[in-house]
């Protein structure tokens, strides 16, 4: 099932699933189905902020800036 709007995290269209813990709305990518828990929550939960997969890039999805 495909909700209306942008994934919390990485801002993909698309969303697939809402977190049942926070209820942001995420994409595949950012969601446990294991647990129903955005990877926001699951690492709180599991006291493992490594576990977010979170990539360190701008908000338009670019990493490298030139001026």
């Amino acid at each position: 099932m495909s909700l209306s709007g942008l994934c919390a995290i990485c801002e993909r269209l698309n969303v697939d699933h809402g977190c049942d813990r926070c209820g942001q709305l995420v994409c595949d990518r950012h969601w446990d189905a294991e647990t129903g828990l955005c990877v926001e929550c699951r690492a709180d939960v599991d006291g493992d902020p490594s576990r977010r997969d979170i990539p360190e890039r701008g908000p338009d999805g670019v990493d490298t800036y030139r001026f």
